[in-house]
């Protein structure tokens, strides 16, 4: 669905934790770009990692793979993981794998941070 441009990830510092914005598709070419930026929030054990899928408009299976990956981890290490901003496609795309009752999904960033 992508074009070979790499994926934008913006971050943001928040006070429990971090906030990761990926801008665009996320698919098997730019999968490994998100997935490096979890991994690099996730060394610092924040005790809350919000994903803000709100500038994302397609999700391949590589892309939930990445997701599931980090939720492992957050699990693993008691992190709070939460997804919020799903655009429709991307939402469609978590129901039908049914993992919206898996995640922590909520509507907007607000939500997130007192989830």
């Amino acid at each position: 669905m992508s074009g070979a441009t790499e994926l934008v990830v913006d971050v943001e510092a928040i006070s429990d934790g971090v906030i990761l914005r990926p801008k665009g598709d996320v698919d098997m070419a730019r999968s490994p770009a998100l997935r490096t930026k979890l991994t690099a929030a996730l060394k610092g054990n924040p005790a809350r990692l919000v994903l803000d899928l709100s500038e994302v408009p397609y999700m391949d299976s590589s892309g939930l793979a990445t997701l599931i990956e980090a939720l492992q981890t957050t699990r693993k290490n008691k992190i709070k993981f939460i997804v919020c901003n799903l655009l429709p496609r991307v939402r469609s795309i978590l129901e039908i794998a049914r993992l919206t009752t898996v995640f922590t999904v909520v509507e907007n960033r607000d939500e997130a941070l007192k989830a």
